[in-house]
């Protein structure tokens, strides 16, 4: 008879405890690409990446995808509002323009 082992899920309990606590703490991966012939820098690539939960990195104070309308339907409101403010004040310049001709 062939012995049977009792599979266990430390593989995934373990990933998941990781995967908590770098999302609880937070991790920064940074890096910078450069290319340079003959002492004349052509290109320089920043890369910094941030894994944290939402909550952490609002904590840090970031919140970019609260104001990229891309992202967020409440940004693009406030856009489309700055927009149509934009608009209606160039309008009544006009207006007042053509009045006063």
């Amino acid at each position: 008879m062939s012995e049977q082992k009792m599979m266990h899920a430390t593989n995934a309990t373990n990933l998941a405890d990781i995967l908590e606590r770098v999302l609880d703490k937070g991790i920064v991966i940074a890096g910078d690409i450069q290319i340079r012939i003959a002492d004349v820098e052509l290109l320089t690539i920043k890369i910094r990446l941030l894994v944290a939960s939402v909550d952490k990195a609002l904590e840090m104070g970031i919140n970019w995808w609260q104001n990229d309308s891309y992202l967020s339907s409440k940004a693009k409101e406030t856009e489309l509002e700055q927009e149509n403010k934009m608009l209606k004040e160039r309008l009544d310049r006009l207006e007042t323009r053509i009045k006063a001709e």
